[in-house]
C-alpha cells in the first residue's frame, strides 16, 4: 500500500465529554487507609482517580494478572486449547501458599487450572500453565516483563508467575490498571474471575472446592473480577473490575490492613464511577473496520479488526460534539504477518486532541508468497501496462 488509508468520520453526541484530566477534578481524599490506589475507565484507560498510583510494592497475588494475559493470549493465538491437559510438574506442585493441591504427574485441562487460579488463586495451577506454555517459569517470568514493557510499563518488575514474596519483586496500582485493562480485552476471562464458586475434580474423592478469593464478586453487583492478594508484606490488595449501563471501570488497591477495609474502599471508587460518569461504546472487539494491503503475501490484503472495545468517556450533564474518528493503516505491511499482529491505529479526536487511541490488528496470518506467485502477479501487471 502506497500510502495510509485514512477515514475521518465525525460523530455527534448529545451526551458529555470529560476532558483526560478526570483526576484532577476530585480534591476530596476519596479512598484512605491504603498505600496506593487508582481507578480508571476501562475502554479508554482514563483515570478517574489516584492516590500514589506510580508507588513501587509488592502485588502480592495480584501478579496473576499478568500471568492470566499470557494465558489468554495463548489461547486467542491457538497456541494452548481449553481442552488440553497439563502435566504437573514436581516444582509446579510444589509451590506453597494458595493451592488447588495438584500432585506430580497430574493432569488438568487449562480450563481447570485457570479456574485454579482466577478463582482459587492457585500457585501451583500458575506455575502448570506457565510451563506449558514456556518451557520453565523462568522462561515464562521473561514473557512477563517483556509483556510489560510492551504495555508501556515503567515501574513493573516480575520474578515469579505467583506473586509469592521475592526480592525486587513489584508493581504499582497504575500499572496493575493497566495489565487489568489488556486481560479484559480477553472478554471470556470474566467467565472465570466472575465466579464465586466452583470444583474441581468432581465425581472423585478428591472433589475440591473452589471459592472466590473477591467477595465482592457475590456483594456488589456488577464485579465479574479480577484478582486479590495478600501476603504479610504487600497487605491486603485487590484489582477489581466491574460493567454497569455499559459501563466497565477498574479499581486497584494496594496496602490495605484488613481484608474489609479493602473491599471497602474499592466499593467507594466503583461507587464514584459510576454516579459520576457514563461511557458511549464505539466499537466491539474484533469488529471489522476494512482490509490493510500486504507486500508480497500469499493474499493481497487481510482484514483490519479493532484490538478491543472503543468507547466514549463522559461526565454527566455536560454536553460534546465534533467528535471524529481516524483510522490509519500502516503503509508497509509485508507477509509473513499473524492474526493479531498490529497493522494500524484507530483514533477518536476532540477539538484536535486524541481522546481515545487503540491498536487495529491482523484478522487473519498471511504466508509469505512464493517465487512462482510472484512471478505471476508481475507479469499480470506488466501484461495490464502493455495493454493500456
Amino acid at each position: 500500500m502506497k500510502r495510509s488509508l485514512s477515514l475521518l468520520i465525525t460523530f455527534v453526541f448529545i451526551t458529555a465529554y470529560v476532558p483526560s484530566a478526570f483526576a484532577k477534578e476530585e480534591k476530596s481524599e476519596l479512598v484512605q487507609d491504603v498505600k496506593s490506589a487508582v481507578l480508571i475507565e476501562r475502554d479508554t484507560g482514563t483515570v478517574l482517580y489516584e492516590k500514589n498510583s506510580h508507588e513501587e510494592l509488592p502485588p502480592a497475588s495480584m501478579t496473576k494478572i499478568m500471568t492470566m494475559l499470557l494465558i489468554m493470549e495463548a489461547l486467542d493465538k491457538g497456541k494452548l486449547k481449553l481442552d488440553e491437559k497439563v502435566r504437573t510438574s514436581e516444582y509446579a506442585a510444589s509451590m506453597g501458599g494458595s493451592q488447588i493441591f495438584l500432585e506430580p504427574g497430574e493432569e488438568m485441562t487449562t480450563d481447570q487450572l485457570l479456574k485454579g487460579i482466577a478463582i482459587g488463586s492457585g500457585n501451583d495451577a500458575s506455575v502448570a500453565l506457565a510451563e506449558r506454555i514456556a518451557g520453565s517459569e523462568d522462561a515464562f517470568v521473561e514473557k512477563m516483563n517483556e509483556k510489560a514493557k510492551e504495555l508501556g510499563l515503567k515501574n513493573t518488575k516480575f520474578h515469579n508467575t505467583t506473586g509469592l514474596p521475592s526480592a525486587d519483586h513489584y508493581s504499582t496500582a497504575y500499572d496493575m490498571a493497566i495489565m487489568a485493562k489488556e486481560l479484559l480485552k480477553y472478554e471470556d476471562i470474566t467467565k472465570y474471575t466472575g465466579k464465586y464458586e466452583d470444583y474441581l475434580r468432581e465425581n472423585t474423592e478428591k472433589k475440591f472446592w473452589l471459592v472466590n478469593t473477591n467477595r465482592l464478586v457475590r456483594f456488589y453487583p456488577g464485579v465479574d473480577g479480577l484478582k486479590t492478594g495478600f501476603t504479610n508484606e504487600a497487605k491486603y490488595c485487590l484489582t477489581a473490575t466491574a460493567e454497569k449501563n455499559g459501563m466497565r471501570v477498574i479499581a486497584v488497591v494496594f496496602g490495605a490492613p484488613t481484608s474489609k477495609e479493602r473491599n471497602a474502599q474499592v466499593t467507594k471508587m466503583l461507587d464514584f464511577a459510576f454516579s459520576q460518569y457514563e461511557t458511549h461504546p464505539m466499537y466491539k472487539r474484533n469488529e471489522l473496520l476494512g482490509k490493510a494491503n500486504v507486500s508480497k503475501g500469499k493474499e493481497k490484503q487481510v482484514g483490519a479488526l479493532t484490538s478491543e472495545s472503543i468507547s466514549l468517556l463522559t461526565k454527566k450533564g455536560e454536553t460534546v460534539d465534533d467528535v471524529k474518528q481516524k483510522i490509519s493503516l500502516d503503509n508497509k505491511i509485508k507477509a509473513p504477518i499473524k492474526k493479531g499482529d498490529p497493522i494500524g491505529t484507530i483514533k477518536l479526536i476532540k477539538n484536535g486532541k486524541t481522546v481515545a487511541k487503540s491498536p487495529i490488528i491482523a484478522k487473519d496470518d498471511v504466508k509469505e508468497a512464493n517465487w512462482w506467485v510472484l512471478y505471476k502477479r508481475s507479469m499480470g501487471i506488466f501484461t495490464k501496462g502493455e495493454q493500456g
